[in-house]
């Protein structure tokens, strides 16, 4: 998915821990339960499995359900659904690692600047030679 549901690590693992059973899911997302296992077989979904086999829906799942409903209404069929989640996911990871670097150049600024700030002398502790010089009219 494109977009992760919770900010932090916690919430992560919280949105993609598998709770809700299949007709728990389909309700939530407005799907029939047959449709999931449709998603699911094409490659779209992936819940959670308990040790039984039974399927578990997580928040990120249900995120992952309405997004699918919300291309499948703008007229793209599975294949297309699927491309457009790969290419999401793959615009979020660009998008943190640009961020990751932009964090890292601003932190290596920083210490240059540091650095160039030890290397200046104040002012006022400059010694400054003026030469006198004339003026003619």
């Amino acid at each position: 998915m494109a977009s992760d549901i919770g900010g932090s690590a916690r919430h992560r693992a919280i949105d993609s821990r598998g709770v809700y059973v299949i007709s728990v899911a389909a309700e939530l997302a407005g799907m029939h339960p047959q449709t999931l296992r449709v998603y699911e077989r094409r490659g779209l979904l992936e819940p959670n499995r308990t040790g039984g086999g039974s399927r578990r829906y997580s928040e990120h799942d249900l995120a992952r359900l309405r997004r699918i409903a919300e291309l499948t209404d703008a007229g793209l069929n599975i294949e297309g659904v699927r491309r457009v989640i790969e290419l999401e996911a793959e615009l979020a990871e660009l998008r943190a690692q640009l961020e990751h670097e932009r964090e890292l150049a601003r932190l290596r600024e920083k210490e240059i600047h540091r650095h160039y700030r030890r290397d200046l002398v104040p002012l006022s502790q400059a010694v400054v030679h003026v030469k006198s010089v004339q003026i003619h009219r």
